[in-house]
């Protein structure tokens, strides 16, 4: 499976902010949202970076309360990993355990399309999983895999 199956069920609304914003304002909308990181566009709804609130945290212990007044494009990370809607979710995951993040921008033909988490990788496999585990159980059973019979 692919990310684009994943962009697919979600959806490709994109929540963003302004590099030129304040971790304040990026806060609220991580709030507002109840997301954990948010994207940081250009002018022309290029990626700049992303903000997680780990920067935030970062900051904030670094700063204090004035890490509140700096500005997004302070704290974002510039050099983000991106991947691909044909991207697998196998791989996905392992972009994101090695690079040690949470959330992936997907980008077509350098266009921004999406943006997928931990979350979102994490539920697909294990629906990926109950998918072969009920097919298995249908074939070693010889019934549907709708049949619930407990092998």
């Amino acid at each position: 499976m692919s990310i684009a199956a994943i962009l697919k069920n979600k959806g490709h609304d994109l929540i963003s902010v302004r590099p030129s914003d304040s971790v304040a304002e990026a806060i609220a909308v991580l709030a507002e949202k109840r997301i954990g990181a948010v994207l940081a566009l250009g002018p022309g709804r290029e990626l700049a970076g992303i903000i997680s609130e780990r920067d935030i945290v970062r900051a904030l212990a670094k700063h204090g309360a004035s890490a509140l007044d700096l500005k997004v494009e302070e704290l974002m990370t510039r050099e983000v990993t991106t991947a691909s809607p044909e991207t697998s979710v196998p791989e996905a995951m392992e972009l994101m355990t090695t690079g040690r993040f949470r959330h992936i921008p997907v980008l077509e033909g350098g266009r921004l399309v999406g943006l997928i988490s931990i979350g979102d990788v994490v539920k697909t496999r294990i629906e990926q999983q109950e998918h072969e585990v009920d097919s298995l159980r249908s074939y070693v059973v010889g019934g549907t895999p709708d049949s619930h019979v407990l092998v």
